[in-house]
């Protein structure tokens, strides 16, 4: 009954699947269509693209209008428009942003115009492309300097390299080797699924529910690895992803509804020590479920809407809290199982056994904590001290950090007979007791031979 129950906890995944898909439209990638509506801001950041020797920016407008609540206001054309800025100035562009009075970003000497609205055309829209002659890190901003006025139009943005053979690479600098990476991670784990998939075979009388669910964990992280190479590869040949974004989103959410579910379940022991799970560990696994669909909701709004979003910083912002929540939520289980361990020791004197069979528990939560450290901090440090030529070093380090870390898990709780960190030891009272036990019946069969 307890198996059926949590099997049935487990599929609820599927409806929380569908439940986040269908709530969804996903939009293009490099080549990008935005439609700006009655939006005041002062500084509204487009995109961020790493621009490598000849670089280019295509910006495209129509049906541009604007208006303002004060029936006084007159309109400057020319206090509306498009820059660049270097990446490494855009900080100081936002700290004179918010003590410099009377300020303009198109006036700022941090910046490189591209496009002002007193060109517009009669039917208010305009073409211009820009070559970028000092490669850099850049970011295409649109600003208002009058800021009682409120902009509408449709914006079509095209940012590139060319490459050696002239043809255009949609992708910035410093990720073009990103869709061989993804290809090259994507043979690492369907390897890694098949030689799994054979201990599961080869060892199938000792195999547990637990081993099916990470064989589905590897499963969903290859699909992820080879759609996110295959999407990277259509947006750096066309500009856009072609659809393979959506199954790039849904084997993510997958991957990780997936995984945090095996890092629950190998926490709190079940099909390996215990086949069932209380009702408090249900509610773990309960809670971080919906976590998991509500931070991957953030996390697509982030990545296709981009900054140009009103809210993008509060999707950012609710991101970052829902990952950390997940990420201290699952180390609870770990805490309950050795804590519950300990207090027993103190009780029977036996449960010191069972503490050291999970030896390897302990282990884990110490990996995890790394982990999860690491791929949440220490990846972010990463990406702020390397060059933006060298994206791709960020992406090495996070994935070789969730290989070697599935490696750990799939490594020290494979399917084996005989688990030394499972195996219950002896203490030495026992192996007394065992020994007078044996010498005991020897001398029994003794007797009974001389009765004979």
């Amino acid at each position: 009954m307890e198996d059926l129950n949590d099997l049935r906890y487990l599929k609820l995944l599927q409806t929380l699947f569908i439940i986040y898909i269908s709530s969804f439209k996903f939009s293009a990638c490099e080549i990008k269509n935005t439609y700006i509506v009655d939006d005041s801001r002062k500084i509204i950041l487009i995109e961020r693209f790493g621009f490598a020797p000849d670089g280019h920016v295509n910006i495209s407008l129509d049906h541009v209008s604007w208006r303002s609540n004060e029936p006084a206001a007159k309109l400057y054309p020319s206090s509306m428009g498009f820059c660049l800025v270097r990446d490494i100035s855009f900080p100081r562009l936002l700290n004179e942003s918010s003590y410099k009075e009377n300020f303009c970003v198109l006036s700022s000497k941090y910046v490189n115009l591209v496009l002002r609205f007193d060109k517009l055309g009669p039917d208010s829209s305009y073409n211009t492309s820009t070559t970028i002659d000092e490669p850099d890190e850049y970011n295409l901003i649109f600003g208002i300097c009058q800021k009682e006025f409120l902009v509408t139009m449709n914006l079509h943005t095209e940012m590139y390299n060319v490459n050696n053979n002239w043809e255009k690479d949609f992708l910035p600098a410093g990720q073009t080797l990103l869709p061989k990476l993804y290809f090259l991670f994507f043979i690492v784990y369907f390897v890694f699924m098949v030689v799994w998939g054979f201990i599961c075979i080869k060892q199938r009388e000792v195999v547990q529910k637990i081993h099916m669910v990470m064989a589905a964990l590897l499963v969903f992280k290859a699909l992820k690895m080879i759609c996110a190479s295959e999407d990277k590869m259509y947006i750096r040949n066309t500009g856009k992803a072609h659809g393979w974004d959506v199954a790039f989103y849904i084997f993510g959410f997958l991957k990780g509804v997936t995984l945090f579910t095996v890092i629950v379940l190998i926490g709190t022991g079940w099909s390996i020590l215990k086949p069932f799970l209380h009702d408090r560990e249900k509610k773990v696994l309960m809670f971080v479920i919906p976590l998991q669909v509500i931070e991957n909701i953030a996390s697509i709004v982030i990545s296709e809407g981009g900054p140009v979003e009103k809210h993008w910083l509060v999707w950012n912002e609710m991101f970052l809290l829902i990952d950390v929540m997940c990420c201290c939520i699952v180390l609870v289980p770990i805490l309950w199982s050795i804590k519950s361990l300990k207090d027993a020791s103190k009780n029977d004197g036996k449960a010191s056994e069972n503490l050291r069979k999970l030896t390897l528990f302990r282990h884990f939560y110490v990996v995890l904590i790394m982990y999860l450290y690491f791929t949440r901090f220490g990846i972010a440090v990463i990406e702020s001290v390397v060059s933006y030529m060298h994206e791709w070093v960020a992406t090495i380090a996070a994935e070789g950090a969730s290989l070697m870390f599935y490696m750990f898990i799939f490594y020290n709780f494979k399917p084996i007979e005989k688990n030394p960190y499972l195996a219950i030891h002896k203490n030495d009272d026992d192996l007394e007791d065992e020994k007078e036990g044996k010498k005991e019946k020897d001398d029994d069969d003794d007797d009974e031979y001389e009765i004979a």
